[in-house]
């Protein structure tokens, strides 16, 4: 059960500021990092990987320094975004190179077991540079587990992986969170993020934006209106009694769909003044679901703050 803590951490190069003044907690779980391209997602990946010092404020691992503190090392492991350099060695020889340098008891043992992890003993007699984007990717997550950490740093995981491999990828990201390690990784697909992590941390321009279960941002999002997909028993009836009401601020009825679309300016009185409405004029609520409170929903408002 492992914590990487940033507090007020900042990381500049010259005149660059790629990471500004940001505190947070990464703890046992999976936590998504998001941000747009140039946000300092790797950046911060880096920081809490012991590969960079901040130029301000402090990284610690259960209140350990990480930078220079070549134990974390043991604890730690990294999938970088980079492309993997030795195209030279086969796949299990890189995975073991890691696990002697890691001087481990058995590294044969360890590195079969890694291979077996994420599926590729049978390639790992091949050189890497005869694999695949997507192979790529797995056996730099095998170099990453070969000392089992409690702690999972991944640097967009999923680039160039099939949607086979995505899905086993995604459902071992859950096991590890599910088995009490600290995974964090970022990714651009946000649906991925939206099914793995339990928990966001939005980064933009160098900033700490949000922090958080997505749904719970959305729903603090006071100044942005919320919309609502509603069916009823009578959605024209149930459309002309709540636009009276000064918490919507539009109504529309989509015929598609066989529903309301809804935007309310207030949310706390707009879930109060619905069901009420509809009891008073004796319509029955057939679905009420929320129509932006998707990842990816939060994600764009956050980005266009």
């Amino acid at each position: 059960m492992a914590t990487i803590n940033l507090d007020a951490v900042s990381r500049w190069y010259g005149n660059v500021v790629a990471v500004n003044g940001i505190t947070m907690s990464v703890g046992p779980g999976v936590t998504g990092l998001l941000g747009p391209n140039g946000a300092g997602k790797t950046t911060l990946i880096a920081l809490m990987a012991g590969f960079l010092s901040p130029s301000a404020g402090t990284v610690t691992l259960d209140g350990a320094t990480i930078w220079r503190n070549t134990e974390i090392y043991r604890t730690v492991g990294l999938v970088p975004e980079r492309e993997i350099s030795f195209g030279y060695l086969t796949g299990q020889q890189f995975v073991l190179a890691n696990a002697e340098l890691h001087g481990l008891p058995d590294p044969g043992a360890a590195c079969r077991r890694a291979l077996e992890v994420v599926e590729m003993v049978e390639p790992a007699a091949r050189r890497i540079g005869t694999y695949s984007k997507g192979m790529r990717q797995r056996v730099k997550l095998a170099s990453a587990l070969v000392h089992d950490p409690s702690v999972l740093l991944l640097d967009e995981p999923f680039n160039g992986v099939d949607p086979r491999q995505r899905l086993h990828l995604m459902a071992l990201l859950q096991r590890f969170g599910a088995e009490g390690r600290t995974v964090l990784f970022s990714s651009h697909i946000l649906e991925e993020v939206e099914q793995v992590a339990r928990q966001i941390e939005v980064v933009v321009a160098g900033r700490h934006a949000a922090s958080g279960d997505f749904r719970k941002i959305r729903r603090l999002m006071t100044d942005r209106p919320h919309r609502y997909l509603v069916r009823s028993s009578d959605d024209r009836a149930l459309a002309a009694a709540l636009i009276a009401d000064p918490s919507t601020s539009g109504i529309e009825v989509d015929l598609a769909e066989g529903a309301l679309r809804v935007q309310a300016v207030d949310f706390g009185r707009f879930t109060t003044l619905l069901p009420k409405v509809a009891r008073d004029h004796g319509i029955r609520l057939l679905t009420v679901s929320p129509s932006d409170e998707s990842l990816e929903s939060v994600f764009s408002y956050l980005v266009a703050a």
